[in-house]
């Protein structure tokens, strides 16, 4: 992906033998560029509103809490934009993507961080109750080292894990791929993938994986969060996103590209996706691009 190509591949300072870092601090400004690393990444960010998030194609203004957890390889970076305050306080967690190992996450009890890992390939937004709750133990993570703190992000990870609300932000996923051992998925995402620009209903998607209609929307709804015809959808504004960043193709002509037959449900659907139209969001990230 071009953006990709183009954002800052990070050098974290994790050495292999690190487990995680933590930084905290109070800053006034955001100076480092949209970047992508193989590590795991879990941004605080308090005072912060009218701070703008770039994680892989979401683009949105900021409340004055976020809490943000990014998975490996996805672009992501926080400008200042429309902030005003000189007191942003920033606490960031990074660790390696092998420190939980597929073996240890295969354990029934680590079930929900292990699923966890698997949607923030999308990036995921905490809801700012958890963020208000977990605020006083992640602002002290800093003063607190060895083996109490691996212990202590355990346990942040799993509240983490366990809360509601939680929000995927980028319709397209880094390029860490995991499809939680489930083989139907896998097929799911692989016809999704080949025939997005075309028509697909729901019973030749279903009868693809051997289940009734009503059984697939209920196995799509609980692996995914969405129906399939949302999760059509996404794949479909995914792939727009890619190419009104990439190229110079009319909004029209990427409307068609993906499956959409005409360019008012092209809109309606972007809209619904990326709350702005296409022609705004091309416009938005034409001033990101000029930044990497």
């Amino acid at each position: 992906m071009a953006i990709r190509n183009n954002a800052h591949r990070e050098i974290t300072q994790l050495a292999p033998e690190d487990s995680f870092l933590v930084f905290d601090r109070i800053k006034s400004e955001f100076d480092f560029p949209i970047h992508f690393h193989p590590e795991y990444e879990l941004n605080f960010i308090h005072n912060g509103k009218g701070v703008r998030r770039i994680v892989g194609d979401s683009l949105e203004e900021i409340d004055d809490l976020e809490l943000v957890l990014v998975g490996p390889n996805l672009v992501h970076g926080w400008e200042l934009h429309n902030c005003k305050n000189d007191n942003i306080h920033e606490i960031t967690i990074q660790f390696h993507n092998d420190l939980f190992d597929e073996k240890l996450l295969s354990r029934r009890i680590f079930k929900p961080i292990k699923d966890m890992f698997n949607r923030s390939n999308h990036g995921i937004l905490f809801s700012k109750k958890i963020t208000k709750e977990l605020m006083p133990r992640i602002m002290k993570l800093s003063k607190i080292d060895s083996m109490d703190y691996f212990l202590e992000l355990i346990s942040i990870l799993q509240d983490l894990a366990n809360s509601r609300k939680q929000h995927l932000l980028s319709t397209y996923i880094s390029e860490n791929k995991n499809f939680e051992n489930s083989d139907k998925i896998k097929v799911i995402y692989e016809y999704v993938q080949e025939n997005f620009s075309k028509k697909v209903t729901l019973a030749e998607i279903s009868s693809l994986v051997n289940m009734s209609p009503v059984s697939f929307n209920r196995f799509i709804k609980k692996r995914t969060g969405k129906t399939f015809i949302d999760y059509m959808n996404d794949t479909r504004i995914s792939y727009a996103t890619r190419w009104l960043i990439e190229t110079d193709l009319s909004i029209g002509e990427i409307g068609f590209k993906c499956g959409f037959n005409n360019i008012a449900n092209f809109n309606r659907v972007f809209r619904k996706v990326k709350n702005c139209t296409p022609s705004d969001f091309r416009e938005e990230f034409e001033g990101i691009k000029r930044v990497l």
